[in-house]
C-alpha cells in the first residue's frame, strides 16, 4: 500500500511539472511566420522565415528555414531548455550554440555564440493576445542587428 503512495505521489508530481513546463512555453510554442513588412533588416541579413518551437520531450526543439543574403534557403535546429545555458546549433555555419532564458511570461533573452563566443544576443517578446511576436538582435557583425516580427499560424 505504501509503494502505491509513494508510486501514485510521483505520478502527480511529474504530471505537474510537465503542466507547468507546458504552461510556461505556450506562449512561444508553434509556428511562427516572418511578417517582413513589419521587419527591419540590415543589409545582409539572414531572414528566418519560419520557427517552429515544439516540446522534444523535456525540451524544446526550435527549427529555423529562412533565406540567407544571396537567396539561398537556410535551414537549422536547436534542441534545449530554456534555462539559460547553452545547447548546440545544427545546421547554421555561423553558430554552434545558443541559449535562451525567461524575462518574463511573455519574453526570453537569448545568446548566440560561435566557438564560446558570443556573436549575437537579443530579446523574444509574444505580445499579449499571442498573435504575433518580436524578436530584436544585436551582434557584433551589422548584419545582426533586426528587428524580426512573427505571426503566429
Amino acid at each position: 500500500m505504501r509503494t502505491r503512495t509513494i508510486l501514485a505521489s510521483l505520478a502527480v508530481f511529474f504530471a505537474g511539472i510537465a503542466l507547468a513546463f507546458a504552461a510556461d512555453m505556450s506562449p512561444n510554442m508553434g509556428t511562427w511566420k516572418l511578417n517582413e513588412g513589419k521587419s527591419k533588416f540590415a543589409p545582409g541579413a539572414t531572414k528566418n522565415h519560419t520557427v517552429v518551437y515544439a516540446p522534444a520531450g523535456d525540451m524544446v526543439k526550435v527549427t529555423v528555414d529562412g533565406t540567407d543574403k544571396d537567396g539561398k534557403a537556410t535551414h537549422s535546429e536547436w534542441t534545449g531548455k530554456f534555462d539559460g545555458k547553452d545547447y548546440p546549433v545544427t545546421g547554421d555555419p555561423n553558430t554552434d550554440s545558443r541559449s535562451y532564458i525567461a524575462s518574463g511570461k511573455h519574453s526570453m533573452s537569448m545568446t548566440i555564440k560561435k566557438g564560446g563566443k558570443v556573436v549575437a544576443t537579443g530579446k523574444i517578446t509574444v505580445a499579449l493576445d499571442g498573435k504575433s511576436r518580436t524578436v530584436v538582435t544585436m551582434g557584433d557583425n551589422p548584419a545582426a542587428n533586426n528587428t524580426a516580427v512573427y505571426d503566429k499560424q
